[in-house]
C-alpha cells in the first residue's frame, strides 16, 4: 500500500503545480478587478488589461495541461511498460519491487503447474491412445468429453469430436439403453454386431457423493471371443451327437444279443460290429483327450532330437494298408530337418495330415510328404490329388467337428477331430499351418520355429 501511494504522488505532482499556477493568475486577476474598482477612471485601461489578463491565464492553463500530461506520461510510462509475464523489479520504481517480486514468484507457480498438466495430458493421450479397447469420457449431458482413436474403429463411424452427443456413435437400441443405465448409476453392458465383427460396450457411471457426474465407456474387440463361444458350443453338440452315435449302436446290438434274438451264426458278426464302434468311440475319447492337453499345454515337454524326415516315412509305413484299400500311393521327399521337442505332438500332425490327404484322395491317387528349411524355420508340407476345398470353407477345416461335405464325411471314416489336432500340435511349437489349393488337389502347410 505504501509503494502505491508514493507512485500516486509522484503521478498527480504536475497536477498540483499546474493547480498552484492557475491559482497564482487567478489571484493576480482579483487584484486587478478591486484595483480597478477602486480607480473607475481607469476604465478603459481596465478592459484592456483584463483582455490581457485572460490571455495570459488561457497560456498559463494550456502549458500547465501540457507540462502535466508530459510529466504523467514520463511517470506511467516504466509500469506501462512492465511485461506481466516476465516482470523485471530491477528496472522500475524501487516502490513497485515488492509487487513485482510476488507478481514473478506467482507466475513461476503458474507455469510449472501449466507443465505439469501438459505433462500429465500427454501422458494420458499417450495411454489411451496406445491402448485396443475404445475409450470414451462422457459429462452428465452425454456430451463427449474425451475419446481415443480406437472408438471410430472399433465402431466403424467418423471420428467424434469433443462436444458431440455419445449417442450419435450408434443408432443401436441395445447401445441407447445401456449409456442411459450408466447416465442413471448403474453398471451396463451390450453387445454390438458392426460391419467388423461383434463389440462389448461397457459403461460405467462416474459418481461424487451418490450423484453422477458423467460415465466411462469401454469398447472391446470380442469377434474372436465370440466366434469361440459359437466354436465351444458347437463343439459341445457335436461331440455329444459323435458319442452317441457309437453308443446307442453298441446299446442295439447288445440289447439284441442279450435278448436272445441273434442266431447262433450271426453272433460273430454281431460282436464286431460292436467292437468296430467300441473302437471308434475310444478313437474319439482319444482325440478329445489329445486336443484337451493340447489346449492346457499340459503335455510334458522334453528336448527330443527328432528327424521330421525319418517320422514321415514311418507315418507313411504304417499307413500303407490304409492307403492300398483305395490304391494310394504315399512318398516323402525333401531334406533331413530336425526338430527338438515332444515326439508324440509331432506323429500326431503327421499322422492325421497323411490320414487325412487318404480318406479325402482319389482313387489310384497320390500323396507326398515334403520336408524342407529356411533360415530358422522347418517347412512340412503334405499334397494330395483329391476333391480340394472350396474357399469358403478352407479357413474354417482346422475347427472342431467342421465337416465341408457333411453327407460326404459322414461316409468317411474319423471322428472330425483329425485337423483340430494338426492345428493346436503346430501352435503347440509356435508354428502356423494352412491350406490352400493346388491345380491338383490340397495342400496342408506348417511351418515350426528351429
Amino acid at each position: 500500500m505504501k509503494g502505491d501511494f508514493l507512485v500516486k504522488k509522484k503521478i498527480f505532482f504536475g497536477i498540483f503545480l499546474t493547480s498552484l499556477i492557475i491559482s497564482a493568475g487567478a489571484s493576480l486577476l482579483t487584484s486587478a478587478v478591486i484595483f480597478l474598482n477602486i480607480a473607475e477612471n481607469w476604465q478603459d485601461i481596465a478592459i484592456d488589461t483584463l483582455d490581457s489578463i485572460f490571455l495570459i491565464i488561457i497560456a498559463i492553463v494550456l502549458i500547465s495541461a501540457i507540462i502535466g500530461f508530459i510529466a504523467t506520461k514520463r511517470i506511467v510510462k516504466p509500469i506501462v511498460r512492465i511485461d506481466p509475464d516476465h516482470p523485471e523489479p530491477k528496472k522500475n520504481y524501487r516502490e513497485l519491487a515488492p509487487i513485482l517480486e510476488r507478481l514473478n514468484s506467482r507466475n513461476g507457480m503458474v507455469n510449472r503447474q501449466k507443465a505439469e498438466l501438459i505433462s500429465r495430458r500427454e501422458q494420458f493421450s499417450l495411454l489411451t491412445e496406445s491402448m485396443k479397447e475404445g475409450m470414451i469420457i462422457a459429462d452428465p449431458k452425454t456430451s463427449i468429453l474425451t475419446c481415443n482413436s480406437e472408438v471410430s474403429k472399433l465402431l466403424c463411424v467418423e471420428p467424434p469430436k469433443n462436444g458431440d452427443s455419445i449417442f450419435t456413435l450408434s443408432r443401436e437400441e441395445n447401445f441407447r439403453r445401456c449409456i442411459q443405465d450408466a447416465m442413471g448409476g448403474r453398471r451396463a453392458e451390450c453387445l454390438l454386431k458392426t460391419e467388423q465383427g461383434d463389440r462389448r460396450v461397457i459403461a460405467s457411471p462416474a459418481c461424487i457423493n451418490g450423484a453422477v457426474n458423467g460415465i466411462i465407456v469401454f469398447i472391446f474387440d470380442v469377434t474372436e471371443e465370440q466366434a469361440l463361444e459359437r466354436m465351444r458350443r458347437e463343439f459341445t453338440s457335436n461331440v455329444s451327437h459323435e458319442l452317441k452315435t457309437p453308443l446307442t449302436t453298441i446299446y442295439g446290438v447288445a440289447d439284441m444279443l442279450a435278448n436272445g434274438m441273434v442266431k447262433g451264426e450271426d453272433v460273430t458278426a454281431f460282436g464286431s460290429n460292436i467292437r468296430r464302434e467300441a473302437d471308434r468311440l475310444i478313437t474319439l475319447i482319444n482325440d478329445i483327450v489329445a486336443l484337451s492337453k493340447l489346449d492346457e499345454n499340459s503335455l510334458p515337454r522334453s528336448n527330443e532330437e527328432v528327424d521330421l524326415y525319418e517320422l514321415a516315412e514311418e507315418i507313411v509305413c504304417r499307413l500303407e494298408n490304409c492307403a492300398d484299400e483305395k490304391n494310394i500311393t504315399g512318398t516323402v521327399t525333401g531334406d533331413h530337418v530336425t526338430l527338438v521337442g515332444n515326439r508324440t505332438v509331432l506323429d500326431e500332425v503327421i499322422y492325421n495330415l497323411c490320414d487325412n490327404a487318404i480318406k479325402y484322395g482319389n482313387i489310384g491317387g497320390k500323396y507326398e510328404v515334403k520336408l524342407s528349411h529356411i533360415p530358422k524355420r522347418a517347412i512340412l508340407t503334405v499334397s494330395d490329388n483329391g476333391i480340394g476345398i472350396s474357399d469358403e470353407h478352407i479357413e474354417r477345416i482346422f475347427e472342431r467337428f467342421y465337416r465341408v461335405d457333411k453327407s460326404r464325411s459322414r461316409k468317411i471314416k474319423g471322428t472330425g477331430l483329425g485337423l483340430s489336432i494338426v492345428k493346436h500340435g503346430v501352435m503347440y511349437y509356435g508354428g502356423t499351418v494352412r491350406a490352400v489349393n493346388t491345380t491338383e488337389g490340397t495342400s496342408f502347410i506348417a511351418e515350426f520355429p528351429l
